[in-house]
């Protein structure tokens, strides 16, 4: 166009995620800030459920590997199913996740550039402890064929671990599982959350980053950073989701430049993890801890922060 400023090309998502009636987890999590960073998301909802389960009742349905194939070959037959990124979430089913990778792979082979971005959900630690919130046989499934496919993976300390079978004590041993799962095939690994001891004291949470590149010489240059952010004492349902979303925008807008991808991310998250605490304490009344519903993300009172983050957080590079 004349004089004015060139058209962003189009970048279309396909997002296979958990859909809740109420509240943001999953697709709910993840379209909206996409959509607001000016991506064209194109949702498979992996369940359909009421609301999230952490709450005392949720219902609904869940889709299952054959209807994800049939949603799947209704775009190509279409001959729509050209994509820049994928995005993947929680799923339980490994039959399900199988047909996932099968998809990536075929939409890679359509799009050699398509970047796929997976969370790979799997568990955490509480007080130290790991535990799977998913069935056991998932890990190797992540593993050895999920992972080997993803650009752009977003594990918890425990998923890292348990993805590369080794203990992280250190930052030392951190940064050597983040090789160890670049080997693995992902080019950019943020480990999102650790128990790692950080620099600024205990009310501080550590992610750590590594985004490695290999040059046109065949040179490897790998950028690694840390970032601290400020503990918030609450339960949230749904903040992966949103933290992967944001990530794939950020990333998107700063390829060679993790520290600033990050930096955006973390700090979006901050202001819109400020405003629900906030909002949900006003809602429970003075002394009463908020409850599930109160403490559903305050995605949509949250746009203008999630388009243009003011930072609020800053990475170190390492």
């Amino acid at each position: 166009r004349a004089g004015g400023a060139a058209m962003e090309p189009e970048c279309r998502v396909l997002s296979i995620q958990s859909h809740v009636v109420r509240g943001y987890v999953g697709n709910k999590a993840a379209t909206f800030p996409l959509q607001v960073l000016g991506f064209e998301v194109d949702t498979v909802n992996s369940v359909q459920f009421s609301n999230h389960t952490g709450y005392a009742h949720w219902k609904g349905q869940v889709l299952n590997s054959d209807e994800l194939h049939e949603l799947y070959e209704g775009l190509k037959l279409n001959k729509v199913n050209r994509y820049d990124y994928v995005l993947t979430g929680y799923t339980r089913d490994t039959s399900f996740l199988a047909m996932v990778v099968d998809i990536v792979q075929e939409l890679k082979q359509q799009n050699s550039d398509l970047v796929y971005v997976c969370d790979p959900v799997m568990g955490d630690k509480w007080n130290g402890e790991g535990s799977m919130y998913v069935p056991k046989d998932l890990l190797p499934v992540y593993r050895d064929k999920v992972v080997p496919v993803a650009d752009i993976i977003t594990p918890n300390q425990f998923e890292a671990e348990l993805l590369t079978g080794r203990k992280i004590y250190t930052e030392k041993d951190a940064l050597e599982v983040m090789d160890m799962l670049h080997a693995m095939g992902p080019e950019t690994v943020v480990i999102t959350s650790s128990d790692l001891q950080a620099p600024l004291g205990n009310d501080y949470l550590i992610a750590l980053g590594s985004h490695r590149k290999t040059k046109a010489d065949g040179t490897r240059i790998t950028q690694r950073i840390r970032v601290e952010s400020p503990k918030v004492d609450a339960v949230f349902v749904g903040t992966g989701d949103l933290f992967a979303a944001m990530l794939l925008a950020w990333t998107h807008k700063h390829p060679n430049n993790l520290k600033v991808a990050c930096e955006k991310t973390v700090s979006a998250m901050q202001h819109v993890l400020q405003r629900t605490i906030k909002s949900a304490k006003v809602q429970a009344g003075e002394g009463n801890k908020p409850n599930s519903a109160q403490l559903e993300l305050r995605m949509v009172q949250s746009k203008k922060d999630i388009e243009n983050p003011e930072i609020i957080v800053k990475a170190t590079v390492l």
